[in-house]
């Protein structure tokens, strides 16, 4: 089968767009070409509507995830180089099971930018700077630091043999671009060398190495901690599946007042917990895949409860939580690493500005005037918006907006209950309240390409962040029960310092 393929030079100049859509369209596959706009760069380049992108600068990206594709795109230096094919070819290649991947390779090799390079054996396209936790050994991490006068950077030299560095996966000439989550890359010899030896007997490095660099300059992008790998990390978060005896799951979870972390505890002996390998003092990062440091006490039991006769726990013991810590990293991130670039969930028009399709977690505190906002919805239509945020209220200081689209609230999805349900399940919250909201624009993304919202896509939250609330909780005098979830007749007692429940 012969396919005409065709390369599309785009150069623009300085503010100027290139002039058209890139899509993913539901039920077509490939990165579509649209709205080419008349005498722009993209039309002047020989772009048509419905024309599938297969390279980019030389990267084959027809099976890669559509936010890479932007990112690459729109950080590649002036000119940007595609190889596509029109749409009736595509469509016949398709169904004729044509690998596109291997046509015209001498095209492919002659595009102005290499291929990207192999790492560790394994073929790119997105190489990844590696994450390296050293352990020190006889007060040393065996590596020192070189500097080149004149030029940036700091790299690692002399790394011992066997030593903590080399044991952490560090190798000779690695570059260092951060020191426990804090860049470091415009720092002196002397400013580096001192927060190594602040960080005490553990250090969290991020690195990147010559081959990694050229490609990421190629790209002309920014290395940052998203784009790491976790895989030289010694220790991993542990996926526990629970199956639920006759009486329960066999443990408590308690977590302290005022605390951000769910604990196991009370492990019963010979229970399914203690079967499964759950260890006391475990911290609970996830249930069946979603984030729990977002949410209190009564929304993770609940979600336990509502798996049924089985659950899957996502938990780290106390020097994992430290580590990933130290890495200003959430562990839920291991068993969801993607590659990079990290993928924008989103149609991208790269026409006009860059429009962030994510959701949005917003952590409330109830002020002496309630949240601070009101919620509407339209009759006869599904679904719950914000209107009216209260200006310095806790909802405008969490960052809720007007006319975001509520998804969830306190970790369950709302989106199908009714006004009235959606209204008390907020009246019964509490003093705290946590929202997943979608502006419109991203909800109607993700809804034509029938994509689940969940707080999995938002980004999490961080202490000391916009989201931090404008009023501190109410503290009530009533203590917390403990409850007994397995038995109809629970037995209580009280718990003055924590929530805890019986699972």
């Amino acid at each position: 089968m012969s396919l005409q393929l065709r390369e599309c030079k785009l150069s623009r100049k300085d503010g100027e767009k290139y002039g058209f859509c890139l899509r993913v369209e539901k039920f077509k596959a490939g990165h579509i070409i649209r709205k080419v706009e008349k005498d722009s760069p993209a039309e002047k380049a020989g772009l048509k509507d419905g024309d599938r992108v297969l390279w980019v600068n030389g990267i084959f990206v027809d099976k890669e995830d559509h936010g890479k594709v932007t990112d690459l795109i729109r950080n590649s230096a002036d000119p940007v180089v595609f190889i596509v094919l029109d749409e009736h070819s595509y469509k016949k290649a398709e169904k004729e099971g044509v690998s596109l991947e291997k046509l015209n390779q001498k095209t492919q090799t002659q595009q102005a930018e290499p291929s990207p390079p192999v790492m560790n054996g394994v073929p790119g396209p997105f190489p990844q700077p590696h994450l390296c936790y050293l352990v020190k050994e006889q007060n040393s991490y065996g590596f020192s630091l070189k500097t080149t006068a004149g030029e940036k950077g700091l790299y690692i030299i002399d790394v011992l043999p066997q030593g903590p560095a080399a044991k952490a996966g560090v190798q000779p000439n690695d570059r260092l671009i951060e020191i426990n989550g804090e860049n470091v890359e415009n720092d002196t010899h002397d400013e580096v060398v001192e927060k190594v030896r602040k960080s005490g007997k553990q250090v969290m490095f991020l690195l990147s190495n010559k081959e990694i660099d050229q490609y990421y300059k190629r790209q002309n992008m920014k290395l940052t901690r998203d784009m790491a790998s976790l895989k030289l990390l010694p220790l991993k978060p542990r996926s526990i599946l629970l199956e639920k005896g006759e009486d329960g799951y066999g443990f408590y979870l308690k977590m302290e007042q005022n605390g951000k972390d769910h604990f196991i505890k009370d492990i019963d002996s010979g229970s399914p917990a203690a079967t499964a390998g759950l260890k006391d003092n475990d911290i609970l990062v996830a249930v069946n895949g979603e984030p729990t440091a977002a949410l209190d006490h009564n929304t993770v039991v609940e979600k336990i409860r509502q798996s049924g006769e089985q659950t899957t726990l996502l938990v780290v013991d106390e020097e994992t939580d430290a580590m990933y810590k130290m890495a200003k990293i959430s562990p839920c991130v291991y068993h969801h690493e993607r590659p990079v670039p990290s993928p924008h969930m989103a149609e991208v028009t790269t026409h006009s500005e860059e429009v962030n399709h994510k959701p949005r977690l917003c952590r409330l505190v109830k002020g002496p005037n309630g949240f601070g906002f009101t919620l509407n919805a339209i009759k006869d239509l599904p679904g719950q918006f914000i209107k009216e945020v209260q200006q310095d209220g806790p909802a405008n200081n969490a960052g809720l907006q007007v006319d975001d689209i509520l998804i969830e609230v306190n970790g369950v999805n709302v989106e199908n209950d009714s006004y009235e349900d959606v209204v008390a399940r907020i009246q019964s919250s509490g003093n705290k309240l946590t929202l997943l909201v979608c502006g419109e624009e991203a909800y109607q993304y993700f809804k034509s390409q029938n994509v689940l919202i969940t707080a999995l896509m938002a980004d999490p939250l961080e202490d000391g962040s916009s989201n931090a609330p404008a009023y501190t909780e109410v503290q009530t005098s009533q203590p917390e029960p403990r409850e007994r979830a397995s038995s109809s007749s629970s037995s209580h007692s009280v718990a003055s310092e924590e929530e805890d429940t019986r699972l």
